[in-house]
């Protein structure tokens, strides 16, 4: 992948996405490609960071779901914040990767206001799954086809994915991009969000071994 002008040079654009802006973005974690993208069926506007040279195979890679709560105010109920954190940080620290923040997203593609709603019903007992499905919509309404676009638009065939979720792994390789590894992303739990993270675990197959030694202390 060429740069000329802040403009990639990466050949036909694929049919569901169309990129819209390049520019630097400089953060904390370090210097990154913000690279906008636009959703041509859902109409979502899609960004990816991109660090280094990220064609061929192998980039670090992170598929990031859109979590206002986590990611800008905070939220001690989950561990988004923290996992964004941490992959901007990883991917810095590699020298070539690229993070993926999907809009669309929030409460596991159910919207904002679902799951503000949610949330309040797990503060009335109900698990993560249990106040979705009561809500009348699926414990997880994600789909990745467009991250997996926005991956094959910069030339990268294969990825060291940083995700705790086999479903996201699975959405890749079905949609053409190779996962050579699935690179841990474990946050250290809280007592606010640990039933949370039990949750994922025992009910959506997310790879969170080192909750084990945490219930064995309670």
């Amino acid at each position: 992948m060429t740069e000329s002008d802040g403009v990639f040079d990466v050949g036909t654009q694929p049919s569901g996405v169309e990129r819209v802006v390049n520019v630097r973005l400089s953060t904390r974690y370090g210097e990154f490609l913000a690279i906008g993208y636009r959703d041509l069926a859902r109409g979502d506007e899609q960004i990816a960071l991109v660090h280094g040279d990220v064609t061929g195979e192998e980039a670090l890679a992170r598929l990031h779901s859109e979590c206002l709560t986590g990611d800008a105010f905070g939220s001690r109920h989950c561990e988004c914040g923290d996992q964004l954190s941490a992959a901007l940080k990883a991917i810095a620290a590699e020298g070539r990767g690229v993070l993926v923040y999907l809009r669309g997203h929030e409460g596991r593609g159910i919207g904002l206001l679902a799951k503000l709603q949610a949330m309040r019903l797990q503060a009335e007992g109900l698990d993560t799954v249990e106040a979705n499905l009561a809500l009348g919509l699926p414990a997880d309404a994600r789909d990745y086809q467009v991250a997996a676009e926005v991956l094959h638009d910069l030339r990268v065939r294969s990825v060291r994915l940083l995700s705790n979720n086999p479903r996201k792994r699975e959405a890749l390789l079905r949609h053409g991009v190779g996962v050579s590894e699935q690179v841990p992303l474990l946050m250290p739990p809280r007592q606010e969000n640990l039933a949370y993270l039990l949750t994922k675990r025992d009910r959506m197959d997310h790879c969170l071994p080192h909750l084990d030694a945490v219930v064995q202390r309670t």
